[in-house]
């Protein structure tokens, strides 16, 4: 019997022992491998709620899985902040002690399933509000089942942003060690020495070296797309186009999007067939920016294409500034060339290999300039012909484009004086001509459908029949302004960060989603991940304005000859060729 109890005895001690073991090992495991902070996971978990929450356009559930994801490790990096500031400052000075390790295992527990359980409720009313918003756009709306591996991905993603972090610290804590070592820095400023050297190098990069480098090699690698020869892209052979054999602008120096927008659009046999009246072969003006050689400009060279071509003899004259890359709406393009049966003459050029995106980060001063210049240019060279003699003188821009194109006029009166109208589409929030527009409108009327000096002048239009309204009388040279009430490009701004803006204080435009709010810093997040999908929605929303130019033409310069029955068919020839555009490029 006492060789069993003493049995009994030495395997409870071992047991002991070993559950002891168990539980300093999960203790470590817990501090030194998942090292999890439950302050930064409550935050972690406020800040992924807030990303889900309804924004300018429907999200699928990949894209916001990515998004939630980068602001979850964001949040918990800023509860980790807010823990270490109490326990360090706060903590002492308040008489409480440490609970039990129960209860502070009870407490953790509490907190994981809530934040597991906000995660999940979060995640089955975004579906909801997907649907509500992909329904005011006409898509087709996800699923809650769909929606919930939202979740998922966002916890890859932060574990994986939360990962690449830690190794930075361990990072610094390694260097700390070696200016201990070898500087002989005092272990106690050490860390803070360390961190103040990789702070100084991380910015020093990111301001310098890492942006040039990026911008460099963005640069190349969108100059090689550049260089693409596309199959469907053919050199044209009518002596109305750059690019052809008789050309001043070479057919391998105007880019891909230059290449493209020369070889396509009507020709005079369609638009005859479209219109059922007699037609012009189209003038299709393009620079890219190869093109220019020695010491001849990309203006000067503009301006001698549109001599070449006989441009100036045409009706209509348009300056269009591209966006980025040098891409021109084709739609654009195509619905001025039909609503003057081909007596018109386009003109554009290539100040950019970039995106507009990244042009508008790398460098906004570069479209302005080029669309000051180009303008320039070509006004003078307009102006020296008698005005009975010359065609009528429009301007045009897209998103960025919009800017390039305001830039080269000083004010509304400016504007009035240099052009027979103009016509901007999707205008980014920094747009200036557009911003003093936007201020200054009428009392009561709202920012997403302004009226501006009772539409006498300029007028704004997210659908056609805005155009001819607040009533009949719209003086010539007429301004529209095409935008959408969902469009993140229109209504992005850094304002967004501390002040609500009037578009979402006033009663919202008919696609917007009633359930959005702002919030700050959030919205600004939120519309900013929207600038990414702006044209992948259906037309009429976000930044995808359709056949709406065509409309937008028509009403700041309408042909002497329009009428409705040519109109449509006139839309439905620009949809197809749209289609086909989107089916080939």
């Amino acid at each position: 019997m006492l060789d069993t109890a003493d049995t009994l005895t030495t395997l409870r001690a071992r047991g002991g022992v070993a559950a002891r073991r168990s539980a300093v090992l999960l203790r470590r495991v817990e501090a030194d491998v998942i090292g999890l902070n439950y302050v930064g996971l409550v935050v972690a978990t406020v800040f992924f709620a807030l990303s889900v929450t309804p924004s300018l356009l429907p999200r699928d559930w990949l894209f916001q899985g990515l998004i939630s994801g980068l602001n979850a490790a964001a949040g918990y990096g800023a509860g980790c902040l807010l823990e270490w500031l109490f326990r360090k400052w706060i903590r002492p000075r308040l008489p409480i002690g440490t609970p039990p390790l129960r209860v502070q295992y009870a407490l953790k527990l509490v907190v994981l399933a809530a934040c597991v359980l906000i995660a999940i409720w979060m995640l089955v009313l975004s579906a909801d509000w997907q649907r509500q918003i992909s329904a005011l756009m006409d898509m087709e709306g996800t699923t809650r089942a769909a929606y919930l591996r939202t979740g998922a991905l966002s916890l890859t993603v932060g574990v994986i942003v939360v990962a690449v972090y830690r190794t930075l610290r361990e990072t610094v804590r390694f260097s700390a060690r070696l200016l201990s070592r070898w500087v002989r820095v005092p272990p106690k400023f050490a860390p803070t020495v360390g961190v103040i050297v990789l702070t100084v190098l991380a910015v020093t990069l990111f301001n310098g070296v890492a942006t040039r480098a990026f911008f460099a090699v963005a640069n190349s690698a969108f100059s090689v797309r550049n260089d693409k020869m596309s199959d469907y892209a053919v050199q044209p052979q009518r002596p109305e186009r750059s690019g052809s054999p008789g050309s001043l602008a070479k057919w391998e120096t105007l880019g891909s999007e230059g290449r493209w927008f020369v070889s396509h659009g009507p020709d005079a046999f369609r638009i005859g067939a479209v219109t059922k009246s007699p037609a012009r072969e189209p003038v299709r003006v393009y620079v890219g920016l190869d093109s220019a050689k020695d010491d001849v400009t990309q203006e000067q060279l503009a301006v001698e294409e549109l001599e070449r071509t006989h441009a100036f003899d045409r009706k209509v004259l348009v300056v269009v500034t591209t966006t980025g890359t040098g891409w021109v709406n084709s739609e654009t393009a195509g619905a001025i060339e039909y609503l003057y049966h081909g007596d018109t003459a386009i003109v554009a050029s290539q100040y950019s290999y970039l995106p507009s995106v990244l042009s508008f980060l790398a460098d906004r001063e570069k479209v302005a300039v080029a669309g000051r210049k180009m303008f320039a240019a070509i006004h003078a060279a307009w102006s020296q012909r008698p005005p009975e003699a010359r065609p009528k003188l429009l301007v045009y821009g897209e998103s960025l484009g919009s800017q390039g194109s305001e830039s080269a006029f000083d004010g509304l009166a400016d504007l009035r004086g240099e052009v027979d109208g103009a016509l901007w589409v999707g205008p980014p929030n920094s747009n200036r001509l557009w911003r003093q527009f936007i201020d200054r409108r009428d009392p009561g009327t709202r920012e997403v459908e302004p009226i501006y000096a009772d539409g006498l002048v300029v007028r704004f239009a997210s659908v056609a029949p805005d155009l001819s309204e607040p009533s009949a009388d719209w003086r010539r040279p007429r301004i529209a302004y095409l935008q959408h009430a969902s469009d993140p490009i229109v209504w992005w701004s850094t304002d967004l960060i501390f002040s609500q803006p009037d578009w979402l204080s006033e009663p919202r435009g008919a696609d917007v989603s009633s359930q959005m709010r702002w919030w700050p810093f959030v919205t600004f997040w939120q519309v900013a991940v929207d600038l990414t999908n702006a044209q992948g929605v259906s037309d009429g929303h976000g930044h995808n304005y359709g056949s709406l130019v065509l409309d937008g033409w028509a009403a700041v310069l309408p042909p002497p000859d329009w009428t409705p029955e040519t109109h449509e068919r006139i839309r439905t020839q620009l949809e197809l060729s749209e289609a086909f555009e989107r089916a080939v490029k």
